[in-house]
């Protein structure tokens, strides 16, 4: 006997039990259908539940439309909407929420503003608020964070997690949104890389280089010198129609020399080199042939600042050894000069006796010729 007894006005219920709860009490504006429907209300009203048991405990909530065996079973909340049987089944206090899909939303009880579309989706939200999920079972791990955005079958996100977005999982390869390809921005714009990490999030953020990040921290030292026997080549991509010229190394034959400067895929098969680390040990190995340069120009440096030294030391000595000859050959230049004038003076010495002698013969001979 469907609304027979209902106090209330505006009301319409078809089905048994549906809005029992009215007979005494002044719910209005009320539509439901189906066994039990809207069962419990009161003073509830702008309210559609369409099936069996939909809306069940709702009491006082107002502007809730569930569809769906059990949709909204629990709920007391306003301004919420199931589409689906068990969807937003246990809710109590949790508003305008919005579940589509068997079981979406089946465990929220106070979380608000969650969109839900899909067998499944977010199904194990309790208290997360403002979350969107898009695909069968999208955010089905997600329990109390809010913010996420979930879009894909099967993306389950992780319990807890909040103000994260994902979109697709493992078994997409390929990922093509249009209205970003060559678009140009101003340099001083701040434009700044993307990278993705190992688990496949983006973020323009480098892989962090601070000390607080990092243990068994030590030099490079010799770790390096692998990357001096690796090829550079010159290559175009198979699927490139364009051939553009590539510059770059092949991942096999650099995985030969060091298997840690390789990437590999989700199968184990090579897949990239990890050109920042190649940049890396290409610093340290410039560092290293520098310091060997610095050591060679100073040694260089010392050799010539000990040669100069040598040549200025020679140049003393010789200077020296100048003079003492010069002062010898000034003595001897003396002693030669002493000894020709001796020389000279024996010399007059011996004539001046000859000339007496002969003098003194030719007197005699006179004086004999004379007697």
């Amino acid at each position: 006997m469907a609304g027979l007894y209902i106090k209330g006005s505006q009301n319409t219920a078809i089905g048994s039990s549906a809005l029992f709860g009215a007979i005494n009490a002044s719910a209005s504006y009320n539509t439901a259908i189906g066994f039990q429907s809207l069962y419990s209300v009161t003073t509830a009203y702008g309210n559609v539940a369409t099936g069996w048991q939909a809306l069940y405990s709702n009491k006082v909530g107002a502007h809730n439309s569930a569809t769906g065996a059990e949709a909204l079973y629990t709920n007391t909340a306003d301004f919420n909407t199931a589409t689906g049987s068990r969807s937003l089944y246990t809710n109590s206090t949790g508003t305008s929420n919005t579940a589509s899909g068997y079981a979406t939303l089946y465990n929220n009880t106070i979380g608000s503003y969650n969109t839900a579309l899909g067998t499944g989706a977010l199904t194990y939200n309790s208290s997360g608020s403002k979350n969107v999920a898009i695909g069968s079972n999208a955010g089905a791990n997600l329990t109390s964070g809010g913010n996420n955005i979930v879009i894909g079958a099967g993306v389950l996100g992780k319990p807890g997690e909040a103000n994260t977005t994902r979109i697709g999982n493992t078994t997409q390869k390929k990922t093509f949104i249009g209205g970003i390809y060559n678009v140009a921005e101003p340099v001083a714009s701040g434009i700044k890389p993307v990278y993705i990490n190992s688990t496949g999030q983006l973020g323009t953020t480098p892989p962090a280089s601070s000390a607080r990040f990092k243990e068994a921290v030590k030099p490079m030292e010799k770790a390096s010198e692998g990357i001096l026997s690796l090829t550079p080549v010159t290559f175009c991509y198979k699927d490139d129609t364009e051939k553009t010229p590539q510059f770059g190394l092949i991942a096999e034959q650099v995985a030969k020399i060091n298997p840690d400067l390789v990437v590999r895929d989700e199968a184990g098969q090579i897949y990239t080199v990890r050109y920042e680390a190649v940049n890396a040990m290409l610093l340290n190995e410039f560092l290293k042939e520098h310091r060997r340069v610095q050591e060679l120009e100073t040694k260089a440096q010392k050799q010539e600042t000990a040669m100069a030294q040598q040549e200025k030391e020679f140049q003393t000595s010789l200077s020296q050894q100048v003079k003492i000859f010069e002062s010898v050959i000034a003595r001897q230049q003396k002693q030669i000069d002493a000894t020709v004038a001796g020389l000279h003076a024996v010399r007059n010495d011996i004539v001046s006796a000859k000339s007496t002698r002969q003098f003194v013969e030719l007197n005699s001979g006179l004086a004999s010729r004379g007697d």
